[in-house]
């Protein structure tokens, strides 16, 4: 029809006609026809003629069917170069698109008429109530790309990605009723990032009442996720292989980026890219891949560069860097990883295989009774803090309020404005901008300014002596609890004047403390304060009830029962209380941290003691490779972990493991489960450690250690036994058998 009216003056000549024919567009009802740019030519036309005001049924003028020709070309080119075979058109957007280069090209006025000719026929379609795809009669309602171009939305994209998400739990998750939701929530020119919002959120808001939508959530949100990082695929057959196919293409980018290291390219990418299990995706609740996108997924300007298992991938990668067999082992630390059985503390998680690799979890540190030490330890705090490390602070030595400072011949204001200092600290310097730094100060219930360390967080009071956004613990002997229940005294001191006070403990500490008590009565000490031992651990626990702080943390089981008791003394403890390393000021102590998954290792309901055998001696070895790989922020928490190499294995999962098995958590068995599954874990990590230490040669300091002298952890009840010179209400049955150990 068209080279009829043109008479042969003109012919198109914007692609084979073949090629056109490969394309194809989809209707406002669903209905799919044949991609004919003769329909986008005749439209233009008469947009055209109506701004010259010419009759419809007269032939356009030539110059006019010439510039109608070369606007047609420019749309159809735009159009065809955006397409993917195997996908149909949208035909708002090639209208769109008609609209743009009417304007683009000059024609404001042809662009105004067919801006009016298309609100006129969406109108009448209104009137005719016109079905759309899923057979409703509705207002079109058009959406904002990327790009900032406009199309109308597509429900059958919505409704294929929710009812995907809902496979496997439709007798629990309605997808109809999500989609409707879903809809109710958009507006016309909603943007697409919007549209996926709506989706998970809509998903999320039913999870309170229906906790399988949490899998729904999950996996709208993954959708997004691959959306966002891997190339465009067809369909969800094409995923997995998209998703192999492009793992070294995001490595490469990492490294380009600056973001991951050059040492990553040197593994054998086929190998790894195999390993790629897609299917662990599907075991995200809602909350936990929300954490790993906002958190852990490495992303460059914004953008995510990883999915999950790249993530896992990366992180395991970057754990075996300095293997001999580097692509099996990164293979063995992925599959425990990705499976969940097993899973690495967040500065790990965070930093494997970049350029800072800061992998351990938690730093100890003491500090001297002088200016130059006190802002070292703030300076360290923020180094390490800045690396995602979690800090426990002894601050006992700086001396208390009133103190003599000889140098200034002035009053020392004690130790709370210092503590304020580390606190804004925290505040300011947070874990690479993924979370807030996290700290905790400690001191010992001897110092004369334990009374104001007791009101550090509260809510009233000088602010100027407040740190709201530090944790606090007291570092308490036995002694002071031996005064509590005995009702008596307990005398305060300035640590200046009890020098040794702070590195004794037990026995040893409590002749020496009586002996300062006792000359302070004879007036040899003038700064100090007696208290009735029994008020003080009644402040404790009122502030412990309305703060939640100082904590509770006892100083002479730590150090009686300390494997390293010959090379230093334990002056506290960290942040989250887990672990117990000497430190001094050579000496920063840190510790690498994982956990590993209860509910995880459950076959037919017991623990799987084979599986746990096998995932605690992978994730040994992965936590001694994190002191060698590790990026050390100060030189004293170099020297203590190449000296000491500490690890801690932790459990997760526990309450779930009890809700699989049926056992009540408040119940003897519950006791009794706890007990036997940190034997096990304790006895196959101890036997993992001894054997890679016949692998790789025993650490520096082990020579005089409880471990050389034959102690393991459960002996050293005896010891404090003895030391408190009384009797322990400790179980120390065992139901392994430790002789191999």
């Amino acid at each position: 029809m068209i080279n009829e009216q043109l008479d042969g003056q003109l012919r198109m000549a914007t692609l084979d006609p073949l090629e056109g024919k490969q394309f194809q567009v989809r209707k406002r009802d669903g209905r799919v026809i044949d991609f004919d740019e003769t329909r986008i030519y005749l439209a233009i036309e008469a947009s055209l003629k109506a701004d010259a005001e010419i009759e419809t049924d007269i032939l356009a003028p030539a110059d006019m069917q010439t510039d109608a020709q070369r606007i047609t070309n420019e749309v159809v080119e735009k159009c065809l170069s955006r397409a993917v075979k195997g996908e149909a058109l949208n035909i708002e957007r090639i209208q769109d698109t008609v609209e743009d280069k009417l304007m683009e090209l000059g024609f404001r006025g042809a662009a105004r008429r067919y801006i009016v000719y298309r609100e006129e026929h969406r109108k009448a379609r209104a009137i005719r109530g016109d079905r759309t795809l899923d057979g409703q009669a509705q207002e079109l309602m058009f959406v904002t790309l990327p790009d900032g171009e406009r199309e109308v939305l597509d429900p059958g994209r919505l409704k294929r990605d929710i009812y995907g998400a809902c496979r496997g739990i439709e007798d629990k998750c309605q997808a109809n009723d999500l989609f409707d939701e879903t809809m109710r929530n958009l507006y016309d020119g909603v943007h697409t990032s919007e549209i996926d919002k709506a989706m998970v959120m809509s998903a999320k808001a039913r999870i309170e009442k229906e906790p399988a939508y949490t899998y729904v959530a999950a996996r709208l949100l993954l959708n997004q996720i691959y959306e966002e990082v891997l190339p465009k695929f067809e369909s969800a057959s094409d995923l997995p292989q998209v998703h192999r196919d492009h793992f070294r293409t995001f490595l490469q980018q990492g490294v380009d980026a600056g973001r991951l290291s050059p040492e990553l390219l040197k593994f054998d990418f086929d190998k790894l890219s195999d390993a790629l299990n897609l299917e662990r995706d599907q075991q995200f609740a809602y909350m936990g891949i929300q954490t790993i996108y906002d958190r852990y997924l490495i992303h460059v300007g914004g953008t995510r560069i990883e999915t999950p298992q790249y993530f896992y991938m990366r992180v395991s990668m970057g754990l075996a860097m300095n293997e001999t067999n580097k692509e099996e082992r990164a293979i063995e630390f992925y599959n425990a990883l990705s499976s969940f059985r097993f899973m690495s503390s967040t500065p790990t998680l965070f930093n494997a295989g970049t350029l800072h690799p800061q992998l351990s979890s938690c730093y100890l540190s003491t500090v001297d009774d002088d200016l130059e030490s006190i802002f070292k330890l703030v300076a360290d705090d923020a180094r390490l803090s800045k690396w995602a490390g979690g800090l426990g602070n002894d601050w006992t030595n700086v001396r208390a309020t009133g103190s003599h400072i000889k140098g200034t011949n002035g009053e020392s204001q004690g130790v709370i404005p210092f503590l304020k200092v580390a606190n804004d600290t925290a505040v300011a310097v947070n874990q690479g901008g993924k979370r807030k730094g996290a700290m905790c100060a400690y001191l010992e219930t001897w110092h004369l300014d334990v009374e104001d360390f007791l009101e550090l967080r509260k809510n009233t009071g000088d602010e100027r002596r407040r740190t709201h956004d530090m944790n606090t613990a007291n570092w308490i002997p036995d002694l002071f609890m031996k005064r509590v229940k005995e009702k008596g005294k307990w005398t305060l001191f300035s640590p200046s004047d009890v020098e040794d006070l702070h590195d004794l403990y037990g026995a040893a500490f409590e002749k020496r403390y009586e002996e300062y008590e006792t000359m302070a009565e004879a007036g040899e000490i003038k700064l100090f304060k007696t208290v009735e031992a029994e008020d003080l651990w009644r402040k404790m626990l009122m502030s412990l009830f309305e703060t939640g702080h100082p904590w509770i943390t006892f100083k002479d089981p730590s150090n009686v029962r300390s494997p390293q008791d010959h090379t230093g003394v334990v002056h506290s403890s960290n942040l989250c209380t887990e672990i117990l390393l000497n430190t001094s000021t050579e000496e920063t102590a840190v510790c690498n941290l994982g956990s590993v998954n209860l509910a995880a290792h459950l076959k037919d309901g017991q623990l799987d003691e084979e599986l746990i055998a096998q995932t605690v001696r992978t994730a040994i070895r992965m936590l001694d490779n994190v002191i060698d790989i590790n990026f050390y922020p100060t030189p004293e928490a170099r020297n203590a972990n190449m000296q000491h190499r500490p690890v801690g294995m932790g459990v997760m999962a526990f309450q779930d493991a009890l809700y699989q098995l049926r056992i009540s958590y408040a119940s003897q068995e519950a006791v009794e489960f706890a007990d036997h599954s940190m034997e096990m874990i304790s006895y196959y990590a101890i036997l993992a450690s001894s054997e890679l230490a016949a692998e790789r040669g025993a650490y520096q300091t082990y020579k005089g250690s409880k471990w050389d002298r034959g102690l393991l952890p459960i002996d050293t009840i005896g010891l404090l036994e003895q030391e408190r010179g009384g009797h322990l209400t400790l179980d120390r049955s065992t139901q392994m058998d430790w002789a191999p150990v």
